[in-house]
């Protein structure tokens, strides 16, 4: 494949392992359009995260593969970044329309940070270990991220405080 042609298909040479992830962000607009709406906003991004990165054991090269490259790889992981901003966005966007505001505003701006965290921690956790399946990985890191609601023994939490 010649360079032109390549470029026609990717802005950088940084973009090739994400492959086509301006697909991949509609797919993920897919999901939260298919999330039915009374469904608890956190609860709505982790389905999402979950569902967005089921790949097929087949593709090639393998997800785990280019996982790896992308987050092991100190020039891909500083591109990433751009990548990382137009996947918060999609979930600013979600948690905007939810919310009645902007994916500008900061609650929909934290939220694609969070899930963000959430599945980049999942993924450094299944690439530690890849015999674990990821979305069983991305599904514990959603619920561990439950879990920080519960709060700190012998600390009281707001309700009980003003009681």
């Amino acid at each position: 494949m010649g360079r032109r042609t390549l470029f026609r298909y990717y802005r950088s040479k940084n973009d090739i392992p994400w492959g086509q992830f301006d697909r991949s962000l509609e797919a993920f607009r897919e999901i939260f359009r298919a999330t039915p709406p009374d469904l608890d906003l956190r609860a709505a991004i982790g389905r999402a995260i979950v569902e967005f990165n089921r790949f097929p054991d087949d593709a090639s090269p393998s997800h785990e593969e280019r996982m790896r490259l992308i987050l092991e790889t100190p020039a891909l992981q500083a591109h990433s970044a751009l990548r990382y901003a137009e996947w918060r966005r999609v979930i600013a966007e979600y948690a905007a329309r939810r919310l009645g505001g902007s994916p500008d505003d900061v609650a929909p701006r934290l939220l694609g940070y969070v899930g963000l965290g959430v599945a980049l921690a999942a993924y450094e956790t299944w690439l530690a270990d890849p015999e674990q399946q990821l979305t069983a990985v991305i599904e514990a890191s959603v619920g561990a991220l439950r879990e920080l609601d519960v709060h700190p023994p012998g600390r009281p939490d707001e309700e009980s405080a003003r009681s």
